[in-house]
């Protein structure tokens, strides 16, 4: 099965990676002391939760294959000191195609509602997503795949550079085994159903 075009940390980390983007002074937290990779990484999952727990009926959901790597600048990518981390859900709630565009409008309400910028939109039928950022530079999408997968991602500005942890976050339904992205395989009423939200 073929992973969506952005799939994993990749389309996110590169522009990251590449010139550092939002944040790249290393960001600051409470007190002014900048905030490190690792705070960061629980920062993007907080943002992800708080967009999950938006959407109704809740969603079945997997951590996905997240990573860090360290920022560089110039041509000759000399090291910065800092580093980005991505994170990525996995909703393995099987979303039909008359319903993405009530799941998609759903998170992006959520996004604004939450004062975050809207940097690209594909409203393709098939393969729809969204990408935004919040105002302390933390770069968010939502996609769906080319067989239906539905995925968030969340990825930090550069930060100081630390070891990031693997989430602390406990998904709502057990880990699939199997190469990365599985088919999503939990119905439900709403979200499965193959007739159009009715107005």
């Amino acid at each position: 099965m073929k992973p969506p075009r952005a799939v994993a940390a990749l389309f996110v980390l590169a522009a990251l990676v590449a010139g550092c983007g939002p944040g790249a002074d290393g960001g600051s937290a409470k007190g002014g002391k900048a905030m490190h990779l690792q705070q960061g990484a629980e920062r993007a999952d907080a943002i992800l939760q708080e967009t999950l727990g938006a959407v109704r009926p809740e969603l079945k959901w997997n951590h996905g294959p997240g990573g860090s790597a360290g920022c560089t600048k110039g041509l000759a990518g000399a090291a910065t000191g800092t580093g980005a981390a991505d994170r990525i859900i996995t909703i393995m709630t099987i979303v039909s195609e008359q319903r993405r565009d009530s799941l998609l409008g759903m998170i992006e309400q959520a996004w604004k509602d939450r004062g975050y910028t809207f940097t690209h939109a594909n409203k393709s039928r098939k393969v729809p997503r969204i990408h935004a950022s919040t105002p302390d530079g933390y770069s968010l999408s939502v996609e769906v795949g080319g067989e239906g997968q539905v995925f968030l991602q969340a990825a930090t500005p550069c930060l100081r550079d630390t070891d990031v942890m693997e989430p602390a976050t406990k998904p709502n339904t057990p880990q699939r085994k199997g190469p990365f992205p599985q088919r999503p395989d939990e119905h439900d009423e709403f979200w499965s159903a193959t007739t159009p939200v009715q107005q």
